[in-house]
């Protein structure tokens, strides 16, 4: 049977994090004398009180727990997560729809973007930060965030972080998964901090640099503003804004090789960061060239419009500087592509991601000199390390329930009512975390037009594709509660 106790016990600790974090935005409501404090006071309240609940209900909880646990625990934290941080707004009367509410959390969360709101600018001070935050915090995982702040669960922790890690293989920077978390999160939390700097110098005030960086690094691209980076015209900011959203779209245990231990020659001898620059590079020159002949755009400009939506849309952060809506449709399926590639397993992006791409291809490789050579031992290798047949099979369990989703979501999604092209984009976003849709919700427009039943349909896709599709369809399943 699942450890019911340990899994209530965990969960108000969580909470009790949240709860953490709102005290932040409360202070800076505070702060600037704006009226969103109390949503946020009235938050808190309901948070402590039920992180107790389930405090008290997990007392003397055997520290008992399998795959089952982790996986549980992580998809009802999310989604717990995402209920509670609606709060502020539906208190506060800035989002008055329950159905809205939750789906600006969940897409914060998720780091996937997308948003409902149609005046960001008028928006309190307090909320601002608290969607940004909420991108910050899901990014490398609200779990993950946990372990590195408050490591209790002893060697359960590596149990709750396979459930929610990124990629089909989970490297280590330190035998105990407490201080790998520590040192990712110094990582991210150095990149975040370098980027705020960096956008202060560009002429952004202080509240929107951070907001932006916590945005960036964790590529999910919310934005202050209505018209998200297009609206500071500013090449400098696209420039400083594009070299973060790379940066963040690599393995963060790879960015602790390289920079913390100095070993720079990982860099070209790592393949899933040779695919992710090799893809960035080769979709960027399609899309600069295409412009540059099809717009009356420079050749800077051309480049600069086409490096930002291409590096953009690949780490699933969903900025904007342009709206590719208005480019030519090949550009269209083009930038799907990219939302579907995604950029490094353990990164902050979400999508395939390129390490399953490079198996996948090698494993077709295989298969084309097995037919020649049908007695060939032929293993997959990966940096030098050979892929195991498990890991393959997941691989390729993975990319068909990924295919499987987004078709049955596209499907579900035109039944509310959507267009054909416009139900494609919005289920390839969703699943991929990255934001922007096609056609009426694409870069220029809010989801606000969506049906209610589509907005949870893609609230849906949005936690499926965060938690890499298994964490969330185990639990669904009838065998995962039987003994």
């Amino acid at each position: 049977m699942i450890n019911g106790k340990l899994i209530s016990k965990i969960l108000g600790s969580l909470l009790f994090i949240e709860g953490g974090l709102l005290l932040i935005c409360l202070l800076l409501s505070l702060f600037y004398k704006e009226n969103d404090w109390s949503s946020f006071a009235i938050t808190i309240g309901l948070t402590v009180v039920l992180g107790v609940i389930f405090k008290f209900i997990g007392k003397n909880a055997e520290y008992r727990m399998g795959q089952k646990e982790g996986y549980f625990i992580v998809t009802i934290s999310w989604i717990a997560f995402s209920f509670i941080g609606m709060l502020p707004y539906y208190i506060g009367n800035f989002i008055p729809s329950v159905t809205d509410a939750f789906f600006e959390t969940m897409s914060g969360f998720t780091t996937t973007g997308a948003s409902i709101l149609n005046n960001i600018e008028s928006l309190p001070h307090g909320i601002l930060f608290w969607r940004s935050m909420t991108q910050w915090i899901g990014g490398l995982g609200i779990v993950f965030f946990t372990i590195a702040v408050i490591p209790t669960y002893r060697m359960n922790d590596i149990k709750l972080f396979a459930a929610e890690a990124t990629g089909p293989t989970h490297d280590k920077v330190h035998p105990r998964i407490g201080v790998t978390a520590k040192w990712i999160w110094s990582i991210y939390l150095g990149l975040t901090l370098a980027e705020a700097a960096f956008l202060l110098f560009g002429g952004m005030n202080i509240f929107d640099s951070l907001c932006h960086s916590m945005t960036t690094t964790s590529t999910g691209g919310y934005s202050t503003r209505q018209g998200s980076i297009a609206s500071y015209n500013s090449s400098y900011i696209e420039y400083v804004v594009t070299i973060f959203m790379f940066l963040s779209g690599i393995n963060f245990t790879l960015l602790y090789t390289v920079s913390l231990k100095g070993k720079i020659r990982k860099f070209l001898q790592d393949t899933e960061f040779k695919w992710y620059l090799g893809t960035v590079l080769t979709f960027t020159a399609i899309t600069a060239v295409t412009l540059y002949f099809t717009t009356s755009m420079g050749s800077e400009e051309s480049f600069r419009k086409a490096v930002f939506q291409v590096v953009s849309l690949q780490t699933t952060t969903g900025f904007v500087s342009a709206d590719y809506a208005t480019w030519v449709p090949p550009l269209w399926l083009l930038l799907c592509i990219t939302m579907i590639v995604g950029g490094c397993a353990g990164s902050t992006s979400g999508a395939i991601k390129c390490v399953r791409l490079a198996i996948l291809s090698k494993i077709c490789k295989n298969e084309f000199k097995r037919i020649l050579h049908p007695n060939a031992v032929l293993p997959v290798r990966v940096n030098n390390a050979t892929v195991s047949q498990s890991v393959r099979t997941t691989l390729l369990a993975f990319i068909s329930f990924y295919l499987a989703l987004i078709i049955c979501g596209w499907f579900a999604i035109m039944c509310t009512g959507v267009d054909f092209m416009e139900a494609f984009g919005i289920t390839v976003s969703s699943l991929g975390n990255v934001g922007p849709g096609l056609g009426k919700f694409g870069p220029s427009f809010s989801w606000s037009e969506l049906p209610a039943l589509s907005k949870w349909i893609a609230s849906f896709l949005m936690l499926v594709g965060r938690l890499e599709v298994f964490s969330v369809l185990l639990v669904l399943t009838p065998r995962f509660w039987k003994r």
